[in-house]
């Protein structure tokens, strides 16, 4: 099976590559890590974003619904958020592919935002080399519950209903699934390499079907890099979160000669 492909113009000599911001109102320490990043003088050529960039997206009409008084924090930090990658993308061209959070990112919200969407996965062919990009969920074949949820709500029909609904409603759902979801971790234990991680040998195979010598990803929040054999490999970025301890705000930049990890300090 061939995997969409997306060629690096020739120009390109580095590239970033983020994931798991999980950005939202109550996190300001994470948001001003991003807002750090959008302001550094040493721009790679392209920004790719692997999904769970915003913490929860119920339908474009967050940041397309009047400022008016039934307005919320929530509406308009997303608003802000918007308006900072769009000024950002209008000088690096970024790409996103969606996580399991802001999946229902679609066509407005995108513009909205100044991005360009990609499918999950796609290969990028840069720096004489085939990268495949990947969130990384639908590799965490062990977590069956989540597989089951996730084959749901990515269904047309799931996110017609889901998007007719108010969408004080859909926030309210969406807080009630948010908080099943860390009940979840808190019972599996909060030691995120206690949670399913992706599954090795599918992993493989989507690498041998895309060409491909690295898998890049997110999801799992257990940034490493793992020897898959066969000359292949899997890098796992690290997700935000700028308020622990130690702080975590990381970008992957790669270029003709690899890549290496960069801390983002807000």
């Amino acid at each position: 099976m061939d995997r969409p492909e997306l060629q690096a113009p020739a120009g390109w000599r580095t590239v970033d590559i983020v994931s798991d911001l999980h950005l939202q109102v109550g996190d300001p320490a994470t948001h001003r890590a991003w807002q750090s990043y959008l302001a550094r003088a040493e721009r790679a050529d392209a920004l790719f974003i692997l999904g769970d960039f915003f913490e929860v997206w119920v339908g474009d009409d967050l940041i397309t619904a009047p400022a008016d008084g039934t307005d919320t924090a929530d509406r308009a930090f997303w608003r802000q958020c918007a308006t900072e990658l769009r000024a950002f993308a209008q000088r690096t061209p970024t790409f996103f592919i969606s996580g399991n959070r802001d999946f229902l990112l679609g066509t407005a919200g995108l513009a909205a935002c100044g991005l360009i969407g990609l499918n999950d996965p796609t290969v990028l062919v840069f720096g004489g080399r085939r990268w495949l990009l990947s969130h990384g969920d639908a590799l965490c074949l062990a977590d069956t519950d989540y597989m089951a949820f996730r084959t749901e709500v990515r269904s047309p029909a799931w996110q017609q209903a889901f998007l007719a609904r108010p969408l004080a409603e859909r926030e309210a759902t969406a807080r009630q699934l948010r908080a099943q979801s860390e009940a979840r971790k808190r019972s599996l234990g909060t030691d995120p390499a206690l949670w399913a991680d992706v599954d090795a040998d599918a992993a493989r195979q989507w690498l041998q079907q895309g060409r491909a010598e690295v898998l890049v990803h997110g999801h799992t929040h257990r940034p490493g890099e793992h020897d898959l054999g066969q000359g292949l490999r899997r890098v796992v970025l690290s997700d935000w979160d700028a308020a622990a301890t130690p702080p975590r705000a990381e970008v992957l930049r790669i270029g003709s000669t690899g890549w290496e990890r960069q801390r983002i300090c807000p």
